[in-house]
């Protein structure tokens, strides 16, 4: 059942907590705009940036010969990136040759999810009331429940064991005549499930240290913790296995499992229970890979462009040079939108705490505060919105003074518009165009 907690908060209290809103208002507006003034800038930048790689950029026809001819040329190569390298997980003793080992861990734990209801009562009281809802999830790192709201809930929270997430990565990984440079290893994304296959005298070290815990958390005698029933919990999130993955590597312990690239620490694979543990192996295998880097010796190094900005990447598979250089001009443009779109609500919600106060003082009839909420919200929109395209506009006229002078007359359209009764004008203008009868002409 759901756990609720419910606040009453005075008029007064109210009132004087408001004018922290007018203050975080301030911040708001403060933070957005330098935001926004940043993210234009940084737009520019990088899209000169990707104007200069591109046109200082040549294709390396043939990377499986080292050339002269290239060193210290930014190129566009595509080979098979490949490694003689081989990673050992030395807490379970796995070894790949492979360009990378990941080892990630999840636990089955109780969630507290969190829901609030605000409503305003005459006078000017608010009352808050606060659901706490508990669901059991895999998560990647174990849950506190001594803080937990519900009492009932409290303390139910345990792990059989705590295992460190890692990612190994080999040093030397070819790609061609050349070798890769660390963060272009670190890009690569051909990523497939490790087939276990665990040393047997780890696995029972492994399932009796399980088993004592258990035994301990239960209350129990180690030696009757295998013989203690418990409800099983169904669990809406299976265990995948990899496709490629035979499952023939199945080990099956009391209180550990082996399947696929899963060891599992609990039970049951299929009914977890508060306290599993599941961790998941993969590995980098050798792939087609594209890079854009410039050459430097036998390996690779970040292009510095005109405006010192660096630049390399990697690309899974075989792309050309205006392909990736289309890729990169369009996430900078998504990401630029992304962050004004951001900003904009920023200075939305920092105009609409400044009339906080105003809002709250209302508080006292709640259907006034709601119809003067309404109006604030609408100007709030309205002055963010001019605000945000003034910003980007200077920062434009800035950095690009063409765009941003467009802008700005836009932004004064708008002011126009809302402000000094524009949108009245401009129906009053069509109305007459509508109007105008069509003069015969004299015979």
């Amino acid at each position: 059942m759901a756990y609720q907690e419910t606040k009453t908060t005075g008029y007064g209290t109210r009132v004087g907590n408001s004018f922290k809103s007018i203050l975080s208002g301030f911040v708001l507006i403060i933070g957005a705009t330098i935001l926004l003034w940043w993210n234009e800038g940084r737009a520019v930048k990088t899209a000169d940036m990707l104007e200069d790689a591109q046109g200082a950029c040549i294709e390396m026809p043939n990377p499986d010969k080292k050339s002269a001819e290239f060193d210290g040329e930014l190129v566009c190569a595509t080979a098979m990136a490949t490694t003689d390298d081989v990673l050992t997980d030395t807490q379970f003793g796995i070894s790949e040759n492979a360009i990378g080992l990941s080892r990630s861990v999840e636990y089955f734990q109780w969630v507290e999810h969190k829901q609030e209801e605000k409503e305003d009562k005459l006078g000017g009281k608010e009352v808050t009331t606060t659901t706490y809802t508990y669901t059991q999830e895999w998560v990647s790192s174990p849950i506190n429940s001594g803080n937990f709201k519900d009492p009932a809930y409290q303390g139910k929270n345990y792990t059989w064991a705590q295992v460190d997430e890692q990612d190994l990565w080999a040093e030397t990984v070819k790609f061609g005549a050349y070798v890769l440079s660390e963060s272009l290893i670190h890009s690569i994304s051909s990523t497939e499930a490790v087939e276990l296959n665990i040393n047997e005298n780890v696995l029972q070290s492994i399932n009796k240290t399980v088993a004592d815990t258990y035994a301990v958390r239960k209350g129990l005698p180690t030696q009757t913790a295998q013989t203690e029933a418990q409800p099983a919990v169904a669990d809406s999130s299976k265990t995948v296995i990899a496709d490629s993955i035979a499952q023939d590597n199945k080990v099956d312990l009391e209180y550990v499992h082996q399947m696929g690239n899963v060891l599992y620490y609990g039970r049951s694979m299929n009914a977890p229970e508060i306290g599993d543990v599941r961790i998941t192996f993969e590995k980098t295998v050798p792939a087609k890979v594209t890079v854009v880097s410039q050459v430097d010796g036998n390996t690779f190094k970040p292009f510095t462009a005109k405006n010192k900005k660096k630049f390399e990447t990697l690309r899974m598979g075989k792309k050309s040079i205006d392909e990736i250089f289309d890729e990169e001009n369009e996430a900078n443009n998504m990401w630029t939108w992304v962050l004004r779109i951001i900003g904009i609500i920023l200075v939305i919600s920092g105009i609409r705490s400044l009339f906080s106060f105003v809002e709250t003082l209302l508080k006292v009839v709640p259907f006034l505060s709601s119809i003067f909420a309404f109006g604030v919200g609408i100007i709030s929109f309205i002055l963010g919105l001019v605000y945000s395209l003034i910003v980007i506009a200077l920062a434009w006229i800035f950095y690009r003074p063409v765009l941003g002078i467009i802008l700005l007359v836009i932004a004064g359209f708008l002011v126009w518009v809302f402000a000094f009764n524009g949108k009245k004008k401009l129906v009053e203008l069509a109305n007459k165009g509508k109007a105008a009868p069509a003069t015969a002409p004299a015979e």
